[in-house]
């Protein structure tokens, strides 16, 4: 439990520092959608792709860790479908679910890859790439068909909904990645100079990212929305996922790495998402915060078990 708090520490210090700079060095909004910009379709994907391309993929169990994970979201995904009816009645519109279905199923990609790296080094990091190629694009392109049904208020059309998801560069960086491993390309070794520079930058400019964009206020008094959101993504889905591992046959390094990858929090651009697409971004906001907060807590409690 000592080694795992202290992989995760540094995590949680950026967070926090990215919240202090957002209200003293860094105040103007458009500072950090400018990091954010960098951050996502530049900085973050080289790192995905620059991991993948490195990775010894016979090393490790990819199929058992990316089976568990896809698993785990879409169950995830199917029980929060089926609890539709269930949460309508509770007074949770439809605008609201896409928000709770958001925070249940979707994760940040910079915490799971922060600690993935911290724990278990290079070997942690491939295991967590190859974590976000199963995840990512299913939950992309459910979040996006959810949003398009009970929250736009215009109906999205299907090619609306496909060229969503195809403009997500990190898709794009994972396919690029894993064609470069599995077709072993040759990479001059400009290119490895230039990508491990931009890799390096980009979790820590992630995590302050992360904690920049944090909304603090209301967390006294969080919605029942905001409280299913963070019970469903740090207690349940971790619980699905390491369950599906030790099904899969996973132990270990590859188990801890699944509990990493299901116990993170919400991925932050899925508030941006909400904003684009007519979801309840301020509910999303909060899921998003206590999410946050509590992770540094249950985080550890689902790595330690897993490992």
């Amino acid at each position: 439990m000592a080694v795992v708090i202290a992989a995760l520490l540094p995590v949680f210090i950026l967070i926090v520092l990215g919240i202090v700079l957002k209200r003293s060095l860094m105040q103007l909004d458009t500072q950090w959608h400018g990091l954010e910009r960098l951050t996502y379709f530049v900085l973050f994907p080289m790192l995905l792709i620059q991991t993948l391309v490195r990775a010894d993929l016979s090393k490790v169990p990819v199929a058992g860790v990316g089976g568990a994970l896809l698993l785990s979201a879409l169950a995830m995904s199917l029980l929060c479908l089926a609890l539709r009816p269930a949460l309508s009645r509770l007074g949770i519109d439809g605008p609201a679910f896409t928000s709770i279905f958001q925070g249940a199923t979707r994760w940040q990609t910079f915490v799971g890859l922060s600690v993935a790296a911290n724990l278990f080094g290079d070997v942690g990091l491939a295991l967590a790439s190859v974590a976000m190629v199963a995840i990512i694009p299913l939950v992309n392109v459910l979040s996006v068909v959810v949003l398009a049904r009970y929250a736009a208020p215009e109906k999205q059309s299907a090619g609306t909904i496909v060229m969503t998801v195809i403009r997500n560069p990190l898709i794009w960086a994972c396919a690029i990645g894993l064609a470069v491993n599995l077709m072993h390309l040759p990479l001059p070794k400009i290119w490895h100079d230039v990508a491990d520079a931009l890799s390096r930058s980009s979790l820590a400019i992630g995590l302050l990212v992360t904690g920049a964009g944090l909304h603090l206020q209301g967390l006294l008094r969080p919605s029942p929305g905001a409280a299913i959101g963070v019970v469903f993504k740090l207690v349940l889905m971790p619980a699905l996922a390491m369950g599906l591992g030790v099904w899969f046959g996973l132990s270990g390094n590859s188990l801890a790495i699944v509990a990493i990858c299901s116990a993170v929090p919400t991925s932050s651009s899925a508030y941006v998402l909400a904003r684009q697409m007519g979801g309840d971004a301020p509910l999303l906001a909060q899921i998003i915060t206590l999410q946050t907060i509590f992770a540094a807590v249950t985080m550890p409690v689902a790595i330690a078990l897993a490992a």
